[in-house]
């Protein structure tokens, strides 16, 4: 059993799935993966860790993937999906003025507050005069119920992505952050419900891959926002969620990220992860 984190985080009022979802856990006293080394090689020992959020615009766009807080008054859109079969086909409560991820990926997260239930969605795009999207998924953030076995999310292993964002706070990060790899295994470890990789190589990751940044590390010298994303690196570790850039953590854009804090992250690389067996 992962020890669970004292205070989980929350949103507009509600709890992110709460102190006993698995990427809620601590993992700084779990042991290490026997295939540890091979899997952190397969990622890249010498590529070095980016902030992949912060404050501003990159190409026009914030720098993070954004999320939208919505009540029981907002508009119910009909989406169309590419992917129908493994996304939830309900109404969705899409916003005038949705916030909407820059570049190919374009997600929209949806937090509903008034319900505590989270609507993502992956490539959401304007479609005649509704809306369509490459997948879609639901959670009701009180209670964490994973995906059926073999089905996407917005993201590629199956999870809900706006409780892995690193969000800015005075307070400690209390949960597993959302890293991308560019090479994945054709098998995925719970809570991940979904793989995307026709790899089968064992030394590359799986989806939902827990990694740790080891406690010899030193990061009581980096800036304060960079050490408290380093911390929660450590003590609640990274998942691996999506094929992307490797070692590239997952923010929520904020004014209030201090860019060049963040950029105190880049002197990490591979080697001071290893990866964790959380016995799934």
């Amino acid at each position: 059993m992962l020890p669970v984190a004292v205070t989980a985080a929350a949103i507009a009022g509600c709890p992110l799935f709460g102190p006993s979802f698995s990427t809620n856990q601590r993992v700084d006293h779990m042991p290490v993966a026997a295939n540890s080394g091979a899997i952190v090689r397969s990622i890249g020992l010498g590529d070095h860790v980016h902030a992949d959020f912060g404050s501003g615009l990159w190409e026009g766009r914030p720098i993070g993937i954004p999320y939208t807080v919505v009540n029981r008054h907002t508009k119910r859109s009909k989406v169309r999906f590419d992917y129908a079969g493994e996304s939830d086909r309900v109404r969705y409560p899409i916003p005038h003025g949705v916030k909407i991820e820059g570049g190919g990926d374009r997600h929209a997260l949806l937090v509903d507050r008034s319900k505590c239930k989270l609507y993502e969605l992956f490539a959401l795009r304007r479609s005649g005069g509704g809306w369509r999207a490459g997948s879609g998924a639901t959670w009701n953030l009180r209670h964490f119920k994973a995906r059926r076995r073999g089905w996407t999310s917005a993201d590629a292993a199956g999870l809900p992505m706006l409780p892995l964002l690193a969000r800015p706070g005075k307070g400690p990060i209390r949960h597993a952050l959302r890293v991308t790899v560019s090479e994945s295994r054709r098998a995925y470890v719970y809570p991940a419900r979904h793989f995307a990789s026709d790899a089968t190589d064992p030394s590359l990751p799986r989806m939902g891959e827990r990694l740790r940044l080891k406690h010899s590390v030193d990061i009581s010298h980096f800036p304060r926002q960079a050490r408290r994303v380093a911390t929660a690196m450590k003590t609640y570790g990274l998942i691996v969620a999506d094929n992307g850039s490797d070692w590239f953590i997952s923010g929520a854009p904020s004014r209030k990220w201090d860019n060049d804090q963040l950029h105190g992250l880049d002197v990490l690389s591979g080697r001071d992860f290893e990866v964790v067996d959380t016995g799934h």
